[in-house]
């Protein structure tokens, strides 16, 4: 990383951890008199919009979407690739409201859990698988039939760019027994915004949204083959990017 861009991150960082004390102390002041959809936009989607602000003008990071068209008019469960902070800035502002799993442990955090602990997140106990899928299943049906979208990351954790991590089934699992369908998402954020580490690179992040997805039929059978369905859609999209490997072609070698 060059010193004016190591210069232009130290004051991305400084503007983005002041906008959020600041915000986040506003928030639990202002956000509790404002109904639900109003408190989203108040805390989530408007400090999200001034982060993507700043990463356009300090770190030269931009975004191109593509299938805009394929979102359904009903909200349904988004499920993701994660590679960075970026996708949660980005997909939190783009889609309203909406609602995300998170580490219970986060909303513990002075001001910034307690600004979260209004946009009704799906808070899981990570150290509990068992209960983090009950959690998921109940609270994210709520939030679907109020119609709040729902984000699931399904590879529970940021995985580095080139890599896919292998897709869990809580997400389609939501989806199904809701009776609605999951819009896949695939995004390359990891190429200028890496897993580990300050650094960043300025350039533009590709963002393609899918059609949504149903399942065919019901129980854990059509669960599994959607879920296996948007992973590989997932896959595909990202390889068309550049972010994964061409899948190496097999041929039959004839034996005389």
């Amino acid at each position: 990383m060059s010193i004016l861009q190591a210069i232009r991150t130290f004051f991305f960082y400084l503007l983005l951890g002041t906008s959020s004390l600041l915000w986040c102390s506003l928030s639990f002041f202002v956000a509790p008199f404002l109904s639900f959809p109003a408190r989203y936009r108040f805390i989530n989607v408007y400090w999200c919009r001034c982060a993507l602000w700043l990463t356009r003008v300090f770190l030269g990071i931009n975004v191109k979407v593509t299938g805009a068209e394929h979102i359904p008019e009903r909200p349904c469960v988004i499920l993701a690739n994660h590679q960075s902070t970026w996708e949660t800035f980005f997909l939190s502002a783009y889609f309203q409201p909406l609602s995300q799993v998170l580490k219970r442990e986060l909303l513990y955090v002075p001001f910034f859990g307690w600004a979260m602990a209004m946009l009704r997140p799906i808070a899981i106990d990570r150290d509990n698988p068992k209960a983090a899928l009950k959690d998921i299943a109940k609270k994210g049906d709520e939030l679907l039939k109020d119609n709040i979208w729902v984000l699931i990351f399904p590879e529970g954790t940021r995985v580095p760019y080139g890599q896919v991590g292998k897709f869990s089934r809580g997400g389609t699992a939501l989806a199904v027994n809701a009776e609605l369908p999951v819009l896949p998402i695939a995004h390359n954020a990891g190429k200028f915004w890496p897993k580990t580490g300050w650094a960043k690179r300025p350039g533009t992040i590709e963002v393609v949204i899918g059609e949504p997805m149903y399942a065919n039929g019901s129980g854990p059978r059509a669960i599994a083959e959607l879920n296996e369905r948007v992973q590989t859609w997932n896959e595909d999209a990202q390889r068309a990017m550049g972010s994964l490997p061409p899948v190496a072609v097999q041929t039959e070698t004839a034996v005389n």
